[in-house]
């Protein structure tokens, strides 16, 4: 509540919060928008493997190239202005940074620069939640040991269930479900770079001159950045997923605590406590009245006879029993909102959701018969999909974890819609990302 309050003071100080963006993309152009205009927080550097990209965007969202012009880190600090660099190990070791954003993407780069912040105490804020997903219960507990914060980043759909479910538990009630919408039909699993833009009423011309990447929206539609997402929340919250991990049921906002309650009350859900995602398109094809497909929800319940009453009395929508009843945000900022976790995790030492512990994972799932010998191209591509399911089931299986199935190969087939296993493929063991993630499995086994 007072985050603005203590920005302002560091600017009234002449001590704004010094910030680093690494990433210069869709999410980190919007953060770029909004940093210009929020006091108390000075964009020391932006690294990104092509400085001109970076520089591009910078002035695509409104800056002044005046701004831009600092030759060094130090320079930056000094003036006040911002250094573009491709030099991310040298600004994650610079003093003049306190808080390092991560909006990469990449699983691999995004364990590399953890690990840098743990070495020299900086703050970072994960816009990664493919490395999150990956390894995050690991980077959390390294970050917690080298005495720095490790967030997810607000605007992004995770953090905001994750502040959903804080609420709720804060105010006494036991969340039931927590999740997110989004345009979900089970044929998506199935969809590749070459067919993803007939789901979203566009040309593969358009896209292009649009600047859109197939593969990056693919990984919307085929149901893996769900996945992701939720591996997050489960993680962060101490919520599990069912067995068989997201339904994506078709639910609209007013049937939250009618269907988003366990089966045994006549829901959908497997168990108190869970993720899941709900569809805004009913299975055929005709839309959701009224549906989430942009924001987040959580459902909780009453408990006691009391609380049922002023559920009534101050109108919560209930199911029929009057026990279950939800909460919602119809709408996620993305980059426009992650200033929330730089301040909070700049000011307040405080993450605005972390995991706390190995419940979700998301394991590499075969989009179609796939063939010994065939090289597996990753999150939103044309052989596998990331499939949600329990920690515990996946460590058993021995399964590949979807941010680690990109250029391996695989040395036997796996049949349409089965998971692929560390066995089934080819990796190189000596890589960081690997050995991370082997860590991570032996310390929470």
């Amino acid at each position: 509540m007072n985050l603005h309050a203590m920005l302002a003071q560091r600017a009234a100080d002449g001590r704004p919060l010094r910030v680093a963006l690494i990433g210069a993309g869709k999410f980190g152009s919007m953060f770029l928008s909004q940093v210009r205009r929020t006091p108390g927080l000075h964009l020391v550097a932006v690294s990104d493997l092509s400085p001109a990209r970076a520089k591009a965007a910078l002035l695509s969202v409104g800056w002044d190239e005046d701004r831009l012009g600092a030759k060094t880190l130090d320079d930056a600090h000094r003036s006040g202005s911002t250094c573009l660099t491709d030099d991310t190990p040298a600004v994650i070791a610079s003093d003049a940074v306190e808080v390092v954003i991560d909006a990469t993407g990449s699983p691999a780069a995004g364990i590399a620069h953890v690990l840098a912040c743990c070495r020299h105490g900086k703050h970072i804020v994960m816009v990664n939640v493919e490395a999150d997903a990956l390894a995050g219960p690991l980077l959390a507990r390294k970050a917690r040991e080298a005495g720095i914060v490790y967030s997810l980043a607000y605007g992004d759909q995770p953090a905001l269930i994750c502040e959903m479910v804080d609420w709720a538990r804060t105010a006494g009630f036991q969340v039931v479900a927590a999740g997110k919408g989004t345009k979900y039909l089970p044929s998506y699993h199935a969809s590749t770079p070459d067919t993803v833009w007939n789901h979203y009423g566009l040309s593969a011309d358009d896209a292009r001159a649009g600047g859109m990447n197939a593969q990056m929206f693919n990984s919307f539609l085929d149901g893996t950045k769900s996945a992701i997402e939720m591996a997050a929340v489960s993680n962060a919250c101490g919520l599990t997923p069912a067995d068989d991990g997201l339904a994506f049921p078709p639910c609209g906002v007013d049937d939250l605590a009618r269907l988003l309650k366990p089966r045994a009350d006549g829901g959908l859900l497997q168990h108190r406590g869970q993720v899941e995602v709900i569809s805004s398109l009913e299975r055929d094809g005709r839309p959701v009245f009224r549906d989430l497909r942009w924001g987040v929800y959580v459902t909780f319940a009453a408990d006691s006879e009391y609380v049922r009453r002023c559920f009534k009395e101050y109108g919560l929508v209930t199911d029929p029993s009057g026990e279950y009843s939800s909460m919602y945000k119809p709408f996620h900022l993305i980059g426009l909102e992650l200033g929330i976790s730089v301040a909070s995790a700049g000011l307040r030492r405080e993450a605005t959701g972390a995991a706390t512990g190995w419940r979700g994972d998301v394991v590499a799932t075969a989009k179609r018969a796939l063939r010994a010998g065939e090289v597996l191209d990753g999150e939103g591509g044309y052989t596998v999909y990331g499939k949600l399911m329990p920690a515990a089931t996946s460590l058993a299986g021995g399964y590949l974890p979807l941010g680690l199935a990109h250029k391996v190969r695989l040395k036997r087939d796996i049949a349409d819609g089965r998971p692929v296993g560390w066995n089934d493929v080819e990796f190189d063991a000596r890589s960081e990302a690997v050995q991370f993630r082997r860590e991570m499995e032996a310390a929470f086994r």
